[in-house]
């Protein structure tokens, strides 16, 4: 391959186009020349990819990556200092040189933190190469190219984002986002014509990930579970971003060789191994191995830590004509209404507890009472699934409901319904959900996928470690639904107590 001259900052426009980068051996070559930057090419870590293969990804439009025209988008889940907000400058800058007219947006879960992304491209703007391309002196917010190009922050609000059309919005540290400003961000962007270039119009969301019920967790669900069209997801620890080890230091003596196990001495990065020596030495082995390693985000928040895909997440084994099969329902109007299908097993080989095996799940919000009650009817038909013994629901469902003159639990009995309503105390039905969850005898088939998230999303108030009751922001509903089953199925295996369960 012929390498074109780059010992001489370029002057004008014209030289800078002249040396675009066409294959991504050039692009590597134009990063580390003209930005000065060492950026990995090959993972180290098994799992991983190479921090450049988002820069490849962001830069060649269809060409020299992988992504299909329905997966342009992107998300980088890095260790914390593993260079995310630095490539996601690299990448707007090279957008904004290369693809003239081209509308870039950066946005962070605060205007700080969108700040830090846009500082990192004025210095770059501000080397030698590239000042001859700006039209003005940036301002805090803004900063513009002779070729029409544009980059502009915005702050972390609904209001800021909504009206916004642009071709690439670059979402720095996501895991901060309010849910409504993300949600906001998924309609701004535009596919377009910059220079003689397509650009797709796209989102990348760049972020640690540090919580099991977060933003990020939810953002890279759909990757994990192979949804067609999900973003395409770039991961690197800690290591994959890490220096050269030196060759006479002894690896038996290093904090870092459980993870490392050797594999520094041939990295290529930008960390100084001594740096991450002194962060492990100050961190705890969790938060280690999940901001560093991006390993599986912590769980003490969460609700039901104990839930294992894994382990509780299986096919029904039981014969067709075996087991007895109820249900749990949670009503709702505005919120959804839930309902879950089961099958016990009354086996006595887990110390004489039923097995309890979830296997179906219906959410819906917005309908009437029939309506819901017709669809649950025709799902349970198309699934072979028998009436249900009896429904567990919320006692509150004996309440009067102002539209029918009559409670759901009376009208779920004018169907024909046996329904159970004991009452207790949400620690105590939470309890006895963790305990199946201990001895194993609480099982989801894995069509029940927005249950298997709501056990995993279902949370404490991470500000507030005094509040004894969960959060209110969507898997409760779910997760009631469950808790309704249990307390009416172990109704006369009486009361678990506990003081605590944070």
């Amino acid at each position: 391959m012929t390498k074109r001259p780059l010992e001489a900052p370029a002057t004008s426009i014209k030289q800078i186009l002249a040396l675009e980068p066409l294959t991504p051996d050039e692009l590597h070559r134009f990063v580390c020349v003209a930005l000065g930057m060492t950026v990995p090419r090959v993972p180290l870590v098994d799992g991983s990819s190479a921090p450049f293969d988002y820069l490849i990804h962001a830069f060649f439009e269809d060409v020299h990556s992988n992504a299909t025209a329905s997966n342009k988008d992107a998300v980088v889940w890095a260790n914390r200092g593993g260079g995310k907000t630095m490539l996601g400058a690299t990448a707007t800058l090279l957008d904004l040189i290369f693809k003239p007219g081209i509308q870039i947006r950066i946005l962070g879960g605060s205007l700080e933190q969108s700040s830090k992304m846009f500082e990192h491209l004025i210095a770059l703007l501000d080397r030698p190469w590239f000042r001859s391309l700006l039209d003005g002196e940036p301002t805090q917010r803004r900063v513009a190219l002779l070729n029409g190009s544009r980059a502009q922050l915005l702050a972390g609000s609904q209001r800021s984002v909504r009206g916004v059309r642009v071709h690439k919005l670059r979402c720095d540290e996501v895991e901060e986002f309010e849910p409504g400003v993300w949600e906001a961000a998924q309609m701004v962007t535009r596919s377009g014509t910059c220079g003689k270039k397509h650009v797709h119009g796209a989102v990348e969301a760049l972020s640690t990930m540090h919580r099991p019920f977060g933003l990020m967790a939810k953002i890279t669900d759909g990757f994990q579970r192979s949804q067609p069209g999900a973003s395409k997801l770039f991961k690197w620890t800690a290591l994959d971003v890490i220096e050269r080890c030196p060759t006479d230091r002894q690896c038996d003596e290093c904090v870092l060789w459980e993870d490392c196990r050797g594999l520094a001495k041939s990295a290529i990065g930008f960390i100084p191994v001594d740096d991450l020596v002194r962060q492990w030495h100050r961190t705890s082995r969790r938060a280690w191995s999940v901001e560093m390693m991006c390993r599986q985000p912590q769980v003490s928040d969460c609700v039901y830590p104990e839930f294992d895909p894994l382990k509780h997440v299986l096919e029904d084994g039981l014969p067709d004509n075996q087991g007895q099969w109820i249900g749990g329902m949670d009503f709702g109007l505005r919120n959804p209404t839930v309902m879950l299908w089961a099958r016990v097993d009354h086996t006595d080989d887990c110390d004489g507890q039923t097995i309890l095996h979830v296997i179906g799940e219906y959410i819906q919000a917005g309908v009437t009472f029939d309506q819901h009650m017709e669809t649950i009817d025709r799902q349970a038909s198309l699934n072979s699934w028998p009436r249900a013994d009896w429904l567990g629901v919320d006692p509150a469902g004996n309440q009067r409901n102002s539209h029918t003159g009559i409670s759901d639990v009376q009208a779920l009995r004018k169907l024909g319904h046996t329904v159970k309503t004991k009452s207790s105390p949400l620690r105590d039905g939470i309890e006895r959900i963790r305990r199946r969850l201990d001895r194993h005898t609480l099982r989801i088939h894995p069509r029940c996928k927005r249950l298997i998230e709501a056990m995993r999303c279902y949370h404490f108030d991470v500000n507030n470690p005094q509040r004894q009751e969960p959060i209110k922001d969507g898997p409760d509903h779910l997760c009631d639904a469950l808790r309704y089953m249990v307390i009416n199925l172990e109704a006369d295996a009486g009361r678990l107590t506990a003081s605590s369960y944070l």
